[in-house]
């Protein structure tokens, strides 16, 4: 199948020079644009004649994709299909993921085993901070009691020799 990109894509990272969301489709309408007028040695335009068979039409892989949403849904995926993970959020989003990853499902918009490893690093490391701020309050406890103690003694050296002298 032909990839139709726009006109000096390959020359602006605006508009897709190692970019692949910006290598979009555009129509050239300029007055001496060579690729408008179908020139030799140009890319192709999109025009009638590069439509796909009809087995191929709206499928991924050869497979007919589904978009899911929850779990439930997950579960009810049978084999000629394609999962396609919606928008959802990350709670979720890491349930399906780790029931994919069970069931041997490979999801077409994400790659659960590098999400997953990620996930489980941002977790490692909000718990280590928690420690390091539980830590920190042990700490402020521990120096704020011997200070109290230190001024405890202070007072009662004071009142003795008040009471001495």
């Amino acid at each position: 199948m032909t990839e139709f990109l726009r006109r000096n894509w390959n020359r602006h990272s605006k508009l897709g020079k190692k970019r692949k969301k910006k290598q979009t489709w555009r129509k050239p309408r300029g007055r001496d644009n060579k690729m408008r007028e179908q020139r030799k040695g140009y890319p192709a335009i999109v025009k009638v004649g590069y439509k796909q068979n009809e087995k191929q039409r709206k499928t991924i892989e050869d497979k007919i994709p589904v978009i899911i949403k929850n779990i439930k849904e997950l579960e009810a995926v049978g084999k000629n299909k394609t999962i396609i993970v919606g928008k959802i959020g990350k709670k979720k989003r890491i349930g399906i993921a780790e029931k994919a990853k069970e069931k041997g499902i490979k999801i077409f918009n994400m790659n659960t085993e590098k999400f997953l490893k990620e996930i489980e690093k941002t977790k490692k490391k909000i718990q280590k901070i928690v420690e390091d701020k539980q830590e920190q309050k042990k700490e402020k406890k521990a120096s704020k009691s011997q200070e109290n103690i230190k001024q405890s003694e202070d007072k009662n050296e004071s009142e003795k020799e008040k009471t001495t002298g």
